[in-house]
């Protein structure tokens, strides 16, 4: 059975073709390379010994789309593509709205063109916005998401809601993801960021390798018990085994269904630089500067759903995620370009 990964490529989607070529499925990637690397392909075929087709494209072109429905019989679609930095899109909304909207517009409009029913859509735990507290539950309101990011998140779940009721053989996944890191275990694929990283563990594991001086904190006056704010970190490979339950899912069933993705714990800052200096055996040197915007100061999920629907729950803890991360960079110093 053939799935199209967008942006199949990048850390959260090289890791799931993995995760889906174990699992039996034939995987196909469309990705444009902007913040990604062609050696992904070769290192999923290392890690599986299956090499998935690849297409470089950008999947908001469709006449560009169109032809990788016509060479292969595409049951489902995992979609990542978009753009993903929570305070870059505070500095260019126009293009995160653009990307966003378009690659997931696209998407959509060919699968119903070639009769491609089952979607499982890259969302986020930002779609919470501010206002509720944790842990988020799938029921709980969504609609005031901080920043231009979320909000991408949330519009393309509302156009995935309203093409699943006007099309009665769509059916979709919106997997509310939480804060994803680690890497492979085998050290082959992991997270190798363009310029300078946005998410933490990228960011901790150049300082531990000396590419960087120092770890930026952003806040520590934040609402939590040491200050730094809290998130629920979830390891990639567990992420990696939700989309593959997912698409299981989605192609036994019709309508669209909010998913979380997390753990149900909630780590701050300065517990994953604690668990990381553990696992590496590495001081890591920090700064605490101002807080970023659109940032809030507790976010982690209440992960019963996907357990309930999925038979799906995390398996790695901190200590797990750090020591994978660790191994991923200091065999991989320079990400991909070594």
């Amino acid at each position: 059975m053939s799935v199209l990964l967008t942006g199949g490529a990048g850390f959260i989607g090289s890791h799931t073709a993995v995760a889906m070529i174990e699992a039996g499925y034939d995987v196909i990637i469309a990705d444009d390379l902007s913040n990604s690397s062609l050696k992904v392909i070769d290192r999923i075929e290392a890690i599986t010994g299956t090499r998935p087709a690849f297409y470089r494209i950008d999947v908001a072109d469709r006449a560009a789309l169109e032809p990788v429905f016509q060479s292969n019989r595409i049951e489902g679609v995992i979609h990542f593509a978009g753009f993903k930095s929570v305070p870059e899109s505070t500095r260019i909304p126009l293009k995160y709205y653009r990307n966003n909207l378009d690659t997931a517009l696209t998407v959509l409009e060919v699968m119903e063109d070639y009769d491609c029913s089952a979607f499982v859509f890259s969302s986020s735990a930002t779609v919470y916005g501010e206002t509720n507290e944790a842990p988020f539950v799938e029921t709980m309101p969504t609609g005031s998401a901080t920043n231009p990011y979320g909000t991408t998140k949330l519009m393309i779940e509302q156009i995935v809601m309203d093409a699943c009721k006007a099309n009665e053989k769509l059916s979709a996944v919106l997997l509310r993801y939480f804060n994803p890191i680690g890497a492979h275990p085998s050290g082959l694929i992991g997270e190798a960021p363009n310029g300078i990283p946005n998410n933490l563990m990228p960011y901790i594991t150049q300082v531990a390798v000396g590419q960087r001086d120092h770890l930026s904190v952003y806040g520590d006056d934040y609402p939590t018990p040491d200050g730094t704010g809290v998130r629920d970190y979830i390891h990639v490979v567990d992420l990696a085994e939700g989309h593959v339950k997912a698409m299981d899912y989605a192609l036994r069933h019709t309508g669209a269904e909010p998913i979380n993705l997390g753990t149900g714990q909630g780590s701050s800052v300065l517990d994953v630089v604690t668990a990381f200096e553990e696992a590496s055996g590495i001081p890591i040197k920090r700064e605490i500067v101002a807080r970023r915007p659109g940032d809030i100061a507790v976010c982690y999920a209440d992960a019963s759903k996907a357990k309930r629907l999925l038979n799906w729950e995390a398996k790695y803890d901190l200590r797990d995620m750090c020591a994978h991360s660790w191994n991923w960079q200091k065999n991989n110093p320079k990400g991909y370009d070594d």
